[in-house]
């Protein structure tokens, strides 16, 4: 069996998920927690701020500081809910909503062509074994926390 740990790490790169920005969207440089938050906020219908980080695993102080970077680049807005005024929901602004799903696009035309490269019953058993590793991950106790010595 090959190393786990070094096909993450190539999967890990290839992703592009250790570069500064993940997207650029209309002059827009967009990190890649800021792509999770706004899929995030574009999926939920107008989650609380808790929600998002708790979905996220995120810790509210560095998503507060992620949800106002949104919100000066005017994608996010907050808005106090009308029940319960310590509660903050969130949605996208119109050009939020075309960032979210220009990101969306893209996502999806990029692992539409890494498919080409496989048969359908590749595509298949991937999909099926990063669900498997998707559910067993969501069942380890150490589920989005950070890896302690």
């Amino acid at each position: 069996m090959e190393n786990a740990r070094e096909l993450f790490q190539i999967m890990t790169r290839r992703f592009g998920l250790l570069n500064k920005n993940c997207c650029s969207v209309g002059g827009c440089d967009i990190s890649l927690a800021q792509s999770h938050l706004l899929y995030e906020i574009d999926h939920q219908h107008n989650p609380s701020m808790l929600q998002v980080a708790e979905t996220l695993g995120i810790d509210i102080t560095t998503f507060s500081r992620q949800v106002q970077s949104l919100i000066k680049m005017n994608l996010v807005k907050k808005t106090p809910d009308p029940n319960d005024r310590r509660v903050y929901t969130l949605s996208l602004t119109v050009e939020g909503k075309m960032v979210a799903t220009t990101i969306d696009h893209q996502m999806n035309d990029y692992l539409e062509e890494v498919f080409s490269y496989m048969t359908a019953f590749e595509k298949e058993t991937v999909l099926r074994s990063v669900k498997i590793f998707n559910d067993a991950m969501g069942k380890s106790s150490r589920c989005c926390a950070p890896v302690t010595g």
